[in-house]
């Protein structure tokens, strides 16, 4: 395939080549080959596949609310070309066996993932660590779906086993002694859109966050593990990564990553999503939106990751006690994102990095997030003059809604794992046409 005309993210309008299941050459006036499928991206930039380093994709045990099809094909929609899925499944992955199930059920992938290992008090770190696994975690500091928070103790046992295999860990750092019960008091509302999903912000601290993310750096620093926090919702959360990563004398600076949710959301939406926009950690007040924002803009925020979380409509239409945490978003991160881009607020090479070129980096995936001779023909070609409404019709995910109706994003017109067309949408009648599964763990490629 030959894709000519390309405006890169930094500016540089280039042809590139792609041979088999890598990038061949990035120069200007490369003329085709015979019968070489020739892309004419004129007007268009190309970006390299996202790289989704937190995903739940609900199998084993919760297969209602998607599968290893449905989200590779919302992934790939979106311009997400590898994915990273969490152990809160149904076994968890704690042991080699859930492994190995797990990595069964991703074979019909579209696109390429990880598979990370879970820390539970019955977890067997030998047998996990024997399988090409891509991290430990999301390992949770207070419980959330799957109800696998653990101890500090715990905690820094894993950190020791992961340090001593050079394994990231990835961890939810929510201090659950820090929860404010009494938010729960009292009328909670109706359910479903009618619930007082504030309650859940107030509930679920900002300073129980600042305070967890603190404590999980210390022991990361202490145990020499490399530690990403995930999903960030604050600014005090963010800037403690920055001290720790300024101050960090090893070889594996700390870092961490916010989701599109705590980007574009805010307390003032939960009067419109309820329990729609119930998640964990929850949404923040506009005014620490708009700083996370910032400091997403000025560089301190490494990662922009999902934490695809979905449930069915169903499950969300219960009262805000019952209804479970969490929102979809693998197909809407490059959507939303590049949205920022085109209003003018973040810059394109900014959007690569945190979705692409940062991850691939940080969790050393060879070949993963940039486009030059060598690397892994993972490529997204999009319109940034062309954006539409995000409509959960419109969607490929087995939920069926999404917290962002109605805002507007820029979505792929082609996507390209390895040189495979995974995705491909007519850009005038809208026609989506999907390729086989072809998707592998990245820790064996």
């Amino acid at each position: 395939m030959l894709i000519t005309g390309a405006e890169l993210a930094d500016g540089w309008v280039r042809d590139v080549r792609v041979r088999g299941e890598t990038i061949e050459a990035v120069e200007r006036g490369l003329d085709a080959d015979a019968g070489e499928r020739v892309v004419d991206a004129r007007g268009r930039h190309l970006l390299p596949g996202a790289v989704d380093v937190h995903v739940h994709f609900r199998e084993p045990g919760a297969s209602h609310k998607e599968t290893w099809t449905s989200g590779s094909r919302g992934a790939a929609a979106g311009g997400v070309t590898t994915v990273v899925d969490q152990p809160n499944t149904s076994p968890p992955t704690v042991d080699g066996d859930a492994f190995d199930e797990k990595a069964d059920l991703a074979a019909p992938s579209l696109v390429d993932y990880g598979i990370n290992g879970g820390v539970t008090a019955g977890w067997d770190p030998e047998s996990l660590f024997e399988r090409p696994l891509f991290a430990l975690g999301e390992v949770f500091l207070a419980d959330s779906t799957g109800d696998m928070g653990i101890a500090v103790d715990l905690y820094e046992d894993a950190l020791a086993e992961a340090a001593a295999r050079d394994v990231p860990v990835t961890v939810h750092a929510e201090d659950e002694t820090l929860f404010d019960d009494d938010a729960l008091d009292g009328d909670l509302g109706g359910i479903g859109t009618a619930a007082s999903a504030d309650a859940w912000s107030a509930y679920r601290t900002a300073e129980a966050e600042a305070a967890a993310v603190e404590r999980a750096l210390d022991a990361g620093a202490e145990s020499d593990a490399k530690v990403h926090v995930a999903h960030t919702s604050t600014p005090e959360g963010i800037d403690a990564v920055v001290d720790a990563r300024e101050n960090a004398t090893g070889d594996a600076p700390p870092t961490c990553e916010v989701t599109p949710h705590h980007l574009f959301l805010s307390r003032e939406d939960a009067g419109r999503l309820g329990t729609f926009g119930r998640m964990n950690p929850p949404l923040r007040s506009e005014e620490r939106r708009a700083a996370v924002f910032e400091r997403l803009r000025d560089g301190d925020v490494d990662v922009v990751a999902t934490d695809h979380a979905p449930h069915t409509v169903a499950e969300k239409r219960q009262g805000l006690v019952d209804a479970p945490s969490g929102v979809p978003g693998v197909e809407t991160l490059y959507p939303l994102l590049l949205e920022s881009v085109r209003k003018g607020n973040l810059s394109l090479e900014r959007v690569r990095d945190v979705v692409a070129a940062n991850p691939a980096s940080i969790f050393g995936i060879e070949g993963k997030g940039r486009i030059e001779p060598g690397a892994d023909a993972d490529l997204v070609l999009v319109d940034l003059t062309n954006p539409r409404e995000i409509e959960a019709g419109a969607l490929h995910g087995a939920a069926g809604w999404t917290p962002f109706e109605g805002l507007l994003g820029v979505f792929p017109e082609l996507t390209t794992v390895r040189g495979e067309v995974v995705y491909e949408r007519d850009p005038v009648t809208g026609a989506e046409s999907f390729g086989e599964s072809g998707g592998r763990n990245v820790r064996e490629l």
